[in-house]
């Protein structure tokens, strides 16, 4: 009978743990499973699933105690998912384990509390199997600014346009006063003033291996810069008939970047080489102006125009290879999935340092290939008529997704440095928040009260700034997809330039007037 009784209870109580458990599958961005469907407690966290995945994917870093310059990281100390480590104890050798941070997805909602919890409180049925998608995150974390650190004066007109280096640690800033400025970082203050435009600068760009910069301006010339000397390295580089509306450089991992796209309102874009110091190519097709151009990973060239198209161009002979329509009026901005990879190049928050081009270039190429995975890089464009299309251009001239929810034309687009989300400013006063992998609409963020300019996103796509016409920054937190802080400062209506800021452990702002820009209908 006390057999019988025991052998009962024993049913029961595993009735109960299997009732306490929730079939799931693991499955990265992509869809990709991760191993077979699993029962998991409905006990477990965010905490109980990051070390589960970093031990199905095998992708736990030893680090030798000894050697130094490993921080040791409390759970209890760690509520934001940042990595930590685990000690143990091998051959009288102490190690530390470094576990790969992740966040995880239930229908496209953060999972931040206990399984069972989020199912109760979003009523998920258990019938089925739950799909939990995981989401690598930077290991790097970068600490959102609170105040202005420094008011960068200088220039005598308005600042038209600015752009960090590569490796983050200098800024360039074009005016209206037709110079160009070199800033230190570190030290916030001015290295060189670059004369040699005769009107408004309205473009800057750095190549990605940072050795060359190049801005363009209202006259429709070009001019390369030493960023070491701040001297132009030739005369300036003429050819277009009207302003230039874009510059994007040749990927490092492709070649040493001597080869560079700029875009003009003269509806062409040509092709420059900084070595031979002329255009090689010009790419004509478009009927109106071009008012965005990228230079992709794969090597293809995408122009987007007032004409409603976005064309695809091969860079070795200047051929057209495919239009993508559906734009139903002017295309604003285009963004690539890859695009931070292919601005930064060989430069990451280790600020290492490379002996030569060869090694630059293969470093570049591991990034590029991690980043892009097995999937194809992925477009995104905003337009005039209120919309967004995503696009897989490499595989088809039909766009991926229709995004659609602003009440007024998109400004800007941007797709974060992970490529796992998509950003969109707009003059409907608001930004929304999309997935980079599908194009589904996440979230809107509001608070602004005039048009949303431009946005940036931080080295570690947690974080994301916004400019508006309502003379503000405003700083969004993107897993509880709030405001984190709202900075003023601005004085003037259309001041706000967001940076595109890499590496470095703050945003930075920095003070000018803009008005009377021709690119502003």
């Amino acid at each position: 009978m006390e057999v019988e009784t025991a052998t009962a209870g024993a049913a029961m109580e595993e009735e109960r743990e299997l009732s306490n458990r929730v079939i799931c599958q693991l499955a990265d961005s992509e869809g990709t499973p991760l191993g077979a469907p699993i029962f998991l407690p409905e006990s477990a966290g965010p905490q109980e699933l990051q070390q589960l995945v970093n031990k199905l994917l095998n992708n736990v870093t030893d680090h030798h105690a000894a050697h130094g310059g490993v921080n040791w990281c409390d759970q209890d100390e760690n509520p934001e998912n940042e990595p930590s480590y685990i000690v143990e104890k091998r051959n009288n050798v102490v190690f530390l384990e470094e576990k790969l941070p992740y966040a995880f997805y239930v229908s496209d909602h953060e999972l931040v509390v206990q399984l069972g919890s989020y199912l109760q409180k979003n009523k998920v049925s258990v019938e089925k199997v739950i799909t939990i998608v995981y989401q690598p995150q930077a290991v790097f974390r970068i600490r959102p600014v609170t105040r202005c650190s420094s008011t960068i004066a200088g220039h005598t007109e308005a600042v038209l346009s600015v752009a960090f280096s590569p490796d983050g640690r200098q800024l360039a800033s074009g005016s209206g006063d037709t110079t160009v400025r070199l800033w230190d970082l570190n030290t916030q203050t001015p290295l060189f003033t670059c004369q040699g435009h005769r009107n408004w600068v309205l473009c800057i760009a750095w190549s990605p291996d940072g050795k060359h910069l190049v801005s363009g301006s209202k006259a429709g010339e070009l001019l390369c810069w030493d960023p070491h000397t701040g001297k132009p390295s030739g005369n300036p580089l003429t050819g277009h008939k009207k302003w230039i509306t874009g510059i994007s450089w040749e990927p490092v991992h492709l070649s040493a970047p001597c080869r560079f796209v700029s875009a003009s309102k003269d509806g062409d874009a040509r092709i420059w080489d900084v070595t031979l110091r002329k255009c090689v190519m010009s790419l004509t097709g478009h009927t109106l102006a071009i008012t965005c151009v990228k230079w992709g990973g794969d090597g293809v060239i995408y122009t987007g125009s007032q004409d409603c198209t976005i064309k695809m161009w091969e860079t070795s002979q200047g051929k057209l290879i495919r239009e993508l329509k559906g734009h139903g009026h002017w295309v604003n901005s285009l963004a690539l999935s890859t695009e931070y990879v292919l601005r930064t190049g060989a430069f990451d928050h280790t600020c290492k340092h490379f002996s030569s081009p060869e090694e630059m270039k293969k470093v570049a190429l591991e990034r590029y290939n991690k980043m892009k995975g097995n999937a194809p890089e992925r477009l995104v464009s905003g337009s005039d008529d209120f919309t967004m299309f995503l696009w897989e251009p490499a595989v088809s001239k039909h766009p991926k997704a229709r995004m659609t929810g602003h009440q007024q034309l998109v400004n800007h687009v941007y797709f974060s440095p992970d490529g796992l989300w998509i950003a969109s400013a707009s003059f409907d006063k608001s930004v929304k928040l999309w997935n980079g992998i599908t194009g589904k609409f996440v979230a809107a963020f509001r608070g602004h009260v005039g048009p949303v300019y431009q946005i940036s996103w931080s080295a570690d796509s947690r974080l994301l700034l916004s400019g508006s016409k309502d003379s503000t920054l405003k700083v969004w937190d993107i897993r509880t997809q709030k405001l984190k802080q709202d900075l003023p400062g601005h004085a003037d209506e259309y001041n706000i330039i967001c940076q595109e800021f890499i590496g470095l452990l703050i945003f930075d702002k920095i003070r000018g007037t803009i008005k009377d820009d021709p690119r502003v209908k």
